[in-house]
């Protein structure tokens, strides 16, 4: 292959490629970054400049970049088998890695059907959980509960289940109707103006159970990311409200989707997040760390009693009609599977309480800062808002670009960061060194610093 050079890579890529969540005018013909290899928590561009992943590859990293564990699966199963299809075949990783997942999924999950991505997974479940009221009796629940600030993915089906205007305000019309509840985001909280949710009484959930109560008679299901609502901001729900939701669920016979497509494995201290709480969710989207960042893989976990729904004789057309192409790709299985193997081998969930607790100290310490306004922290996920002004909370308008250019500011001290509005994200791969969390944070608060004064 002929290795081209960073001017021409550069040319090619503001002439040919079209990226994600980006305003191409100000993007093409800009010096970008154009990134040929990774070691660790480093990714290195084709001047050999290294950057520090403060974002884990956007969330999916946990063992590290280019693992020669997972390396060797992946080249092991490319010698093998490259795909094969699960209509009307299996094959051996696929299978295996199932098993593996139900094991150490939430006590009751016990189907795992795949497919390739985040938005697909949740939107399967969503499919799954309509399908399944339907073939039970109950054809008059037919809607969705979904969160204020809530992002599940950019499928139809999947965004008709968020709460972002600017990513799903544009798309309205081609959306299906759901009823909104609110998000539990107690530092800027609709319900309780002091935002302090130790005193509110959780407001948001009994806000919550008032819209279930209501319209319970048509609820086919609820769609919430459990701990942290990621794209909305890293708001992380206080304890009790995944408790608090799965009891609602319980209480209104409201099938609960879980979206543990970026919150799992790992990533906020337990292998999955619902689990933190004792919570068994009826139905669970998995992917980003599913194959630790390698290959496109996702999977939908739910019950026995959901999976018997759909079970019958071939003329009763209780099947469920969804599938990928890609579904159960043997290569992305046997990078799952060594991924799994690496987080036995090294007890990486026992090695992160000391990196959490020092991702905990250096938030708390930058509310010293005169414009954060607000840390927030859930494992190792950290979101730090930048603000005009702390007394009164007023945000910083998007025009100002303020968290770009702490990201950008970040770049000049080799860390690479992305941001959400005005929200810096800490996002690292789990593998992390303490040394390199500690320039991770060193290089944060510096840039912060730098851009806001």
């Amino acid at each position: 292959m002929v290795e081209l050079d960073t001017e021409t890579l550069r040319r090619y890529d503001s002439e040919y490629l079209w990226h994600p969540f980006t305003q191409m005018s100000e993007w093409e013909g800009a010096e970008n970054i154009i990134i040929t290899k990774g070691e660790g928590s480093y990714i290195i561009d084709t001047d050999g400049n290294r950057y520090l992943d403060g974002v884990g590859a956007i969330w999916t990293n946990v063992h590290g970049h280019c693992r020669a564990e997972i390396n060797e699966a992946v080249k092991q199963q490319v010698d093998r088998l490259e795909h094969s299809t699960l209509l009307g075949l299996s094959n051996d990783r696929a299978a295996h890695l199932a098993k593996r997942l139900i094991d150490i999924a939430p006590p009751g999950l016990a189907k795992v059907f795949y497919s390739d991505n985040g938005s697909t997974a949740v939107e399967i479940g969503v499919k799954m959980a309509f399908q399944y009221q339907q073939q039970t009796g109950n054809k008059q629940k037919t809607k969705f509960i979904r969160f204020d600030n809530a992002y599940h993915g950019d499928t139809v089906g999947s965004m008709s289940v968020g709460g972002i205007a600017i990513y799903h305000e544009v798309y309205a019309p081609l959306l299906f109707p759901t009823i909104m509840a609110p998000s539990p985001y107690c530092y800027r909280c609709a319900l309780s103006p002091e935002g302090d949710c130790n005193s509110c009484g959780l407001l948001c959930l009994k806000e919550l159970e008032r819209l279930m109560e209501q319209h319970a008679h048509e609820l086919a299901g609820l769609v919430i990311e459990p701990s942290v609502q990621g794209a909305g901001g890293m708001i992380v729900q206080p304890p009790g409200f995944v408790r608090g939701v799965r009891e609602l669920c319980d209480r209104f016979d409201v099938l609960m989707i879980a979206d543990e497509v970026a919150v799992g494995f790992g990533r906020t201290g337990a292998m999955f997040a619902c689990a933190k709480e004792g919570v068994t969710p009826d139905i669970m989207a998995l992917s980003k760390g599913i194959s630790a960042g390698y290959l496109p893989l996702a999977a939908t976990l739910t019950t026995k009693k959901i999976y018997d729904a759909f079970w019958g004789d071939y003329a009763e057309l209780k099947t469920f009609f969804h599938g990928h192409t890609f579904t159960g790709n043997p290569i992305a299985c046997a990078a799952a599977l060594a991924s799994l193997d690496l987080f036995e081998k090294e007890r990486l969930l026992e090695s992160l309480p000391p990196k959490i607790a020092y991702l905990n100290q250096r938030l708390q310490g930058l509310l010293e800062l005169p414009h954060v306004g607000d840390v927030r922290q859930e494992g190792m996920i950290g979101g730090i808002e930048l603000v005009v002004d702390k007394d009164t909370r007023k945000p910083y308008h998007w025009e100002e670009r303020v968290g770009v250019r702490v990201c950008l500011e970040a770049r000049k001290r080799g860390l690479f960061l992305r941001p959400l509005g005005n929200i810096i994200v800490i996002f690292p791969p789990l593998s992390i060194s303490m040394d390199e969390l500690a320039l991770l944070m060193d290089g944060i608060e510096a840039s912060i610093t730098a851009v806001t004064g």
